[in-house]
């Protein structure tokens, strides 16, 4: 007999599931079925559903049946409607800052009996009984490639790795939600055929959707606290546990020879539709045996290549029709059949607390505040597709009833819009304290020094330690580091940044990545003991390569770093020419210098780093501008080491030259920052500053000064390919943006890297005898795309105001001045 009230009822008996419908048109439809046929014992007192045959048409529109009356017709009709509504619901609930997990399971609601299911002739137009017999089985194909994508993202060893405080949280968040699911649900139990849907309802409060908590975190800056943190290990716990449960409620519930007839069509697909189908005939779900499949396979690259073919057919076309397909199974109606509506909420209301109770609970054991445990706890209600997933099956496997299916299905609802408010709430508190020290020339020489070093291979390493050591760290003017490895996210997963703790031993058995991740920790941990005053950190960032300038740019300002070391997207090879080994990073770095908030630098080894500790012997290209100051400032700076020799060159142009005025970068040219350039205001800063700049290392003998007096480009490329003689170890050069120098005007139409400036491309383009490294500068633009208040334009600031003070090391034996061009000769 049917519940008066439902739409939609499911019903397993020897491994077939028979969907039906409201008990008027069951019997309609078996009374139009009817005809003589043997009496079969065993199928008296059942009600036999005939469903039409029609596949698709083979007469016109104008003749023949009702044209939604063929199968694959009616498919296509309710999938192209189930993606237009759960779409449409993304994008209005994105609003209201709720996940797309909330908008997919609304649309399979109001696509269900709950809402547009009351209508007689929408319900029989658009979900007639037999257009089940290929909805079902297309919903469930649709988990089975989800599990297999889950399986593949998924990695175990991160679990092994989790930390004690997150273990018992998870821990906690597991046991004791599936207990008090297991014992609420017996207030709901009609029949005993029902016993074990326990299994499924206290599974269903175990799960905390990982990469849905890992959304709404990362979209809150919730991801790199201690909060979220806890909060994403542990749901990485809940998440595997889950599967377990899920392949127990099976093991259970299921006969020997349950395997249904509908999941069959996999076995035409390979790999992951033969686990499916060798799953499905041992009597568990085939997602499970999809799940396990995307677990063994190790090949990262492999791994990109199938999420990337697969997962937009999934997640944006199939997936939709499972959410219809559990939203037709609900029945908000029939919460209160044979109960109360107050007994109804008060069941809900406890099932979205159980999270927060049981991480209160073990807070004093795992050592965490009772505000962040009640944070942790909130947050741990994010739900995903697992939890439909199990409480379908547990629907499918007759132990779970229509009544007991939608009410925790409203629960979880409820749970899961619940998280971005608490997440919101517990966001953390914006640093009020103003970002002043954004690039080297404004830093005091007392002041900290905060880089932030990226690394896309291991083999930047070395040059960027190389680097760093010779820009001369002490217990005076300390030097903080932030090693910051960038891996490419495969897929549309979520952004992810694990913090290194150098004192903790790595895996056992790492991966690749882990790997290198390892060896970058060791190599800036060498660094810091080997040094004074200098303090590391390293962490990893996974995100695809069109969103890793972003998190570069955020996780400078996090960490307000005065300077971004970008390594360039070229290495040398084994016969010195420089190869280029992924052209994405050009695209990366391209971005950095677009929306930096501090200063960068772009650094190349041409062989240097790989045979030296450090650099001992420096020159400096200085053509004038802002970018060209911010070289000299960090050219200062090491200086300032008495092992280390500085020399710095002055490009100026001949009156002749000057007839050429500078001009201009449009701001139309997309390879360049623009900026906006008073070359009059620049030309008294660059005065100003190289002023204060002899006067204050006037007696250091280390350090050189001269001027060169030229007339072109040619003159110029010249000087500097003759300064290869000198066999420097580190070449300073600013980016040069927004105004071009009559001598660099020629250079910068022929740019190979346009991001390097004319100069910088000529130190890496052109051939050179000698080993050595470049840095290009940009210095911070207090204009860029950022816009994080105000601050003074370039032409107000005094520059030297900040350096008048800063102490020389030692003698100096003055200044030369060239006023013509002549072959490079510093002791001449």
């Amino acid at each position: 007999m049917f519940p008066p009230l439902s739409f939609l009822h499911s019903k397993r008996e020897g491994g077939v599931v028979e969907t039906l419908w409201p008990a008027e048109e069951a019997h309609e439809a078996a009374a139009m079925a009817y005809q003589s046929m043997p009496t079969d014992i065993g199928k008296l007192n059942r009600t036999i559903l005939c469903y039409a045959e029609s596949i698709y048409r083979f007469n016109g529109l104008w003749e023949g049946p009702d044209p939604l009356t063929p199968l694959i017709s009616l498919f296509l009709i309710q999938l192209t409607v189930s993606m237009i509504v759960v779409h449409l619901l993304v994008y209005a609930l994105q609003f209201v800052n709720q996940p797309p997990f909330v908008a997919e399971l609304l649309g399979g609601i109001l696509l269900g009996p709950s809402a547009l299911g009351r209508i007689r002739a929408y319900r029989r137009m658009m979900f007639p009984n037999y257009s089940f017999k290929v909805l079902e089985p297309m919903a469930h194909l649709s988990i089975v490639y989800y599990a297999f994508l889950v399986g593949l993202k998924m990695d175990v060893r991160a679990v092994m790795r989790t930390g004690q405080k997150a273990m018992k949280i998870a821990i906690a968040g597991t046991i004791i939600p599936f207990f008090f699911g297991s014992g609420v649900y017996f207030i709901f139990v009609n029949e005993k055929s029902e016993t074990f849907g326990f299994i499924f309802w206290g599974a269903a409060l175990t799960v905390t959707g990982f990469s849905v908590l890992m959304k709404i975190l990362d979209k809150q800056q919730l991801l790199h606290t201690e909060i979220g943190k806890t909060a994403v290990a542990s749901a990485l716990v809940n998440d595997l546990s889950s599967w377990g449960f899920l392949a127990l409620g099976f093991a259970i519930t299921s006969s020997p020879t349950n395997s249904p007839c509908e999941f069959y069509i996999c076995s035409i697909l390979t790999g992951v539709a033969m686990s499916g189908v060798i799953t499905d005939v041992c009597g568990t779900h085939p997602m499970i045996g999809a799940f396990v499949f995307g677990l063994v396979i190790p090949n990262e690259v492999l791994e990109a290549t199938i999420t990337d073919k697969l997962e937009d057919f999934v997640m944006g076309i199939l997936i939709p029709v499972y959410f219809v397909v559990c939203g037709v199974r609900t029945n908000i109606d029939l919460i209160s059949y044979n109960t109360s509506w107050w007994l109804a909420g008060v069941v809900i209301v406890l099932a979205c607390s159980v999270k927060v109770f049981s991480t209160l609970i073990v807070a004093p054991f795992a050592e965490l505040p009772i505000k962040d445990a009640f944070a942790v706890g909130l947050l741990s209600n994010a739900k995903s597709i697992m939890v439909l997933i199990i409480l379908e099956a547990g629907q499918i496997q007759g132990v779970l009833s229509t009544q007991t299916y939608s009410l925790m299905v409203v629960a979880v609802l409820v749970m899961t819009m619940v998280v971005t408010p608490a997440a919101i709430r517990f966001s953390p508190v914006q640093n009020t304290e103003p970002y002043k020290r954004r690039s080297v020339q404004k830093a005091k020489s007392d002041d900290q020094f905060r880089v932030l070093a990226c690394i896309y291979n291991t083999r930047n390493v070395p040059t960027i330690i190389n680097l760093l050591r010779t820009s001369n760290a002490s217990p005076r003017s300390p030097i903080n580091v932030f090693a910051l490895q960038l891996v490419e996210l495969v897929g549309r997963a979520t952004t992810m940044m694990v913090v290194h703790d150098p004192h903790s031993a790595g895996p056992r058995n790492p991966s690749h990545i882990e790997a290198q991740a390892d060896q970058i920790i060791a190599a800036f941990d060498n660094y810091e003991l080997r040094s004074e005053g200098v303090q590391t950190q390293a962490v990893t960032a996974r995100c695809t390569y069109t969103a890793m300038a972003n998190e570069i740019c955020i996780f400078a300002k996090e960490k307000r770093s005065a300077f971004i070391i970008l390594p360039f997207h070229k290495l040398r090879n084994l016969d010195g020419e420089m190869i280029d080994i992924n052209p994405s990073l050009q695209s990366v770095n391209e971005g950095v210098l677009e929306d930096a908030p501090c200063s960068v630098g772009i650094l190349i080894d041409r062989g240097f780093a790989e045979s030296h500790d450090h650099a001992s012997n420096i020159v400096v290209l200085y053509f004038g501008g802002p970018d060209d100051r911010e070289a000299l400032a960090y050219a200062w700076r090491m200086a300032e080491n008495t092992n280390v020799r500085l020399t710095v060159v002055r490009f100026i142009p001949s009156t002749d030259a000057l007839e050429l005025d500078p001009v201009e970068r449009k701001p139309s040219d997309k390879n360049h920052t623009s900026v906006e350039i008073d070359k009059d205001s620049e030309k008294l800063l660059d005065d100003d500053y190289l002023g204060k700049f002899k006067i204050a290392t006037l007696n250091n003998k280390l350090i050189s000064y001269y001027e060169l007096v030229l007339n072109d480009e040619e003159e110029a490329i010249k000087a500097i390919k003759s300064m290869d003689e000198q066999e420097y170890d580190l070449y300073l050069v600013g980016r040069g943006r927004g105004m071009i120098s009559p001598l660099t005007s020629g250079l910068a139409d022929w740019c190979d890297c346009p991001e390097l400036g004319p100069i910088g491309d000529l130190l890496v383009t052109s051939e050179f005898e000698s080993l050595f490294s470049v840095l290009i500068v940009q210095q911070y633009d207090n204009t860029n795309k950022m816009k994080e208040g105000s601050m003074r334009s370039a032409s107000s600031v005094n520059y030297g105001e900040e350096f008048a003070t800063r102490p020389s090391v030692s003698e100096s034996d003055g200044f030369e001045s060239f006023s013509s061009f002549k072959k490079w000769d510093p002791d001449n």
